[in-house]
């Protein structure tokens, strides 16, 4: 591992000590301790599903997988990580890597499930609803999760440290190796499962590992937003494919997407998909400090309406399109949202101070509606579906839509295109080359 990035660590760390003190003081809070969180078995069984930590105690250790583990925060002293390592001969012991961050914390290995000693004035935080009754008792007198701490955090994860950028870039590079992989494998005639494993296989990842299922999807199954399944058998023409593939690196999440084009493909979906890389690529040159994200959405819809012209699939004005609500017939979700941590990050929908900052009544899937500063970082992920559920409405309308050419691409799904993106004090860094 790079010593830079060891160094950038302990920044990171000594950046969250002095913000931590000063949240607590305003709080009127000694401590806070955060729950990394744990998985219940399915119902009825004894497997659980795969875990991730939450996202305020990664923060602090970059442990995506540490279930039954605490950080307590208490400023002038060092952090405490209580980290559940049982003594277990079904399952590897839990070990810490040998690197320099681990010395700014003071760690208990805990062999079972504990809850810290903490006073009236500290602060719980985490999944602790589902803590036993052993633990609860003994967290009685704290705080449980209150929301001005929580909004207080959230913020605090907004701007990225250049730890946490170099974690976002690392992510990217190997979610890149994957993509191409995943081209690779449809090039080959492979089935959707054949993409997955080719994707998991050149990103060093298990499925368990992935920040989110990666979404999949030959032909048809292209215009399913968030598609779950493999198929298992090649289909016999190959029109499209869709990958919506990420990685994990330290607890930071990478989220890209890419569309390619079948041998069997009309003509016009082949430009299509190339139009819209150049709308991606013309949004992401328009992010800077002080950029609405909405007017970008909003720009989205002007721009994809422009598509659809001059491609004939809607034959009257760019204006009519958007406020008909035909491009949002063909692009339903918001143009992207806040990476780091999470894939959906944390307080998109808020403004700097707390306030709710909701998505508009016309495009209520947006995820991100504040202005942009230095240190976010943003999907950018702009999209083009022929999905019959959502255009049947238009027919009903009998608005201006070349059926016939529209009709032509459905079997080809739908066309997304994302780069992740980090806003700079002069505009822009575009992590996903």
């Amino acid at each position: 591992m790079s010593e830079t990035l060891f160094a950038l660590q302990l920044a990171h760390l000594k950046r969250l000590d002095r913000a931590y003190a000063g949240i607590l003081e305003r709080e009127g809070l000694e401590s806070v301790a955060i729950y990394s969180g744990h998985s219940e078995p399915f119902f009825a069984d004894d497997h659980a599903p795969a875990f991730q930590a939450y996202g305020h105690f990664m923060h602090w250790v970059g442990l995506a997988g540490a279930e039954r583990s605490w950080v307590v925060i208490k400023p002038g002293q060092k952090p405490q990580l209580l980290l559940y390592a049982p003594s277990d001969f079904w399952h590897l012991t839990t070990t810490l890597p040998e690197e320099p961050w681990i010395e700014a914390f003071d760690i208990t290995l805990c062999k079972e499930p504990t809850a810290p000693a903490l006073s009236s004035k500290a602060a719980v935080i985490g999944d602790v609803e589902r803590l036993d009754a052993r633990q609860q008792k003994a967290l009685s007198g704290a705080q449980f999760m209150p929301q001005a701490l929580i909004t207080a955090l959230d913020e605090l994860r907004v701007i990225k440290s250049d730890y946490e950028l170099a974690c976002l870039r690392e992510a990217n590079r190997l979610a890149k190796a994957g993509h191409q992989a995943a081209k690779a494998a449809f090039i080959g005639v492979g089935a959707e499962l054949d993409v997955q494993l080719a994707y998991l296989g050149a990103s060093r990842q298990r499925e368990s590992m992935v920040p989110y299922q990666n979404i999949v999807g030959l032909n048809g199954h292209a215009g399913v937003l968030h598609y779950q399944h493999y198929d298992l058998t090649p289909p016999k023409h190959r029109y499209s494919l869709l990958v919506d593939a990420g990685h994990r690196f330290r607890g930071y999440c990478a989220d890209i997407t890419r569309t390619h084009v079948g041998p069997d493909a009309p003509e016009i979906f082949a430009a299509l998909v190339v139009a819209l890389y150049g709308l991606k690529n013309e949004l992401v040159q328009s992010i800077g400090p002080n950029v609405e994200f909405l007017t970008l959405h909003q720009q989205m819809h002007r721009r994809l309406a422009n598509i659809l012209v001059s491609f004939d699939l809607y034959k009257d004005s760019v204006e009519s399109a958007v406020d008909l609500g035909v491009t949002r017939a063909f692009c339903p979700h918001g143009l992207g949202h806040l990476l780091g941590l999470q894939v959906h990050d944390v307080a998109g929908l808020k403004s700097e101070s707390g306030s709710p900052l909701p998505a508009p009544e016309e495009h209520p899937a947006l995820r991100l509606t504040r202005t942009l500063k230095p240190g976010m970082v943003v999907t950018i992920e702009p999209g083009l579906y022929f999905i019959p559920m959502l255009l049947a409405p238009l027919k009903e309308r009998e608005l201006a839509i070349n059926w016939p050419l529209v009709d032509s691409l459905i079997n080809c799904g739908g066309i997304r295109v994302e780069d992740n993106v980090v806003v700079t004090e002069s505009g822009f860094e575009n992590l996903t080359p």
